[in-house]
């Protein structure tokens, strides 16, 4: 697919030689876009690109995107200021978590799980599930990875645009394209169109913070700090209005909890590349009497899970950085 926010200058005959470009906040929030959409790309035989397919794939390619943030892998990413974008890192084993359950949900409709009752409410139908786990994932993603894009790429204009982050206000032809992409109709009412939140404010403030301090043991918590803002607005901003709040959506995580507890899986975040392990150490188990659908009661658990993450990556850090390498390698994973 080509650029679709380039520039045109004259040409001359000095070799080497630049021409300089003054891009204003919609261009350059319309380039955070096409990085957004381009890494759950692949390319055609007529060099255009179309979204992945699979759920799952989108989900882990998206993990991976995560990680590389927090590696400091991404173009504009330096390592010297490795851990800033600390939500990063939990949000990769968070992603890989939706990977984990959509192939799960794969494998019931391929009748290779116990199915439902024929009696069973058309909202609690596995597709019902896909949808809404494929649509949260794919739209958070299309909103945080743009603002950590930015910001790595530059910084010294980040707070100058940060209020203007708008779809309606992206160049003409991503604009175009962002009117094409799946769930877009109901998504964009719902999550304001991309702008900014005083959450997202909060948490690039401590990234700052973050890399302003030079004493390494008063880092750590400016980092758990950090984390729970994105992941405040992450849930509270995006997911709560986007999926949580859908009554198709909310009824199944309800009916979990009630009679399909025989065929879902315990809801954990397992700090590995692995979807699953028995090592306690490695993951957070919700409570049984966690309501994912309240926000309230979702956020008391994602805060405890925050703090083990947190203590997992303080005293083992060479080995959740090893597994965040790991996802950081599916960041071409293949359609399905």
């Amino acid at each position: 697919m080509p650029d679709l926010t380039t520039f045109t200058a004259v040409t001359n005959l000095t070799p080497n030689s630049c021409v300089e470009m003054n891009c204003g906040c919609s261009t350059v929030w319309s380039l955070a876009q096409q990085f957004s959409y381009l890494r759950l790309s692949v390319l055609t035989d007529d060099l255009k690109a179309e979204l992945v397919k699979d759920y799952a794939v989108r989900a882990r390619r998206i993990a991976a995107t995560y990680a590389r943030f927090y590696l400091e892998q991404e173009d504009g990413g330096d390592p010297a200021k490795k851990g800033r974008f600390y939500w990063m890192a939990i949000g990769a084993f968070a992603s890989k978590t939706v990977a984990c359950t959509l192939e799960l949900l794969r494998i019931q409709a391929m009748g290779l799980a116990p199915k439902l009752p024929h009696a069973t409410p058309v909202y609690l139908n596995p597709r019902t599930v896909k949808e809404g786990l494929g649509k949260g994932n794919f739209w958070l993603f299309q909103d945080i990875s743009g603002w950590h894009w930015y910001y790595s790429k530059y910084s010294s204009s980040f707070d100058m645009c940060l209020e203007s982050r708008d779809t309606e206000d992206y160049v003409k032809p991503v604009q175009a394209q962002v009117a094409k992409l799946p769930w877009k109709a109901e998504a964009l009412p719902k999550i304001k169109n991309l702008k900014v939140s005083k959450e997202i404010k909060t948490g690039f403030a401590l990234v700052k913070k973050f890399e302003d301090e030079d004493d390494a043991k008063k880092r750590p918590p400016i980092q758990l700090k950090h984390l729970l803002a994105i992941a405040d607005h992450e849930q509270g901003v995006i997911l709560q209005p986007l999926i949580y709040d859908d009554p198709k959506f909310a009824g199944w995580v309800q009916a979990q909890r009630g009679f399909l507890s025989w065929i879902s899986p315990s809801l954990e975040l397992v700090f590995s590349s692995a979807c699953s392990t028995d090592d306690q150490e490695l993951k957070s188990v919700a409570p049984e009497d966690m309501q994912l659908e309240n926000f309230e009661s979702r956020m008391k658990w994602i805060g405890k899970a925050a703090e083990k993450f947190h203590d997992r990556m303080r005293r083992h850090p060479a080995q959740m950085e090893a597994e965040l390498r790991i996802m950081a390698g599916w960041v071409d994973m293949p359609d399905k």
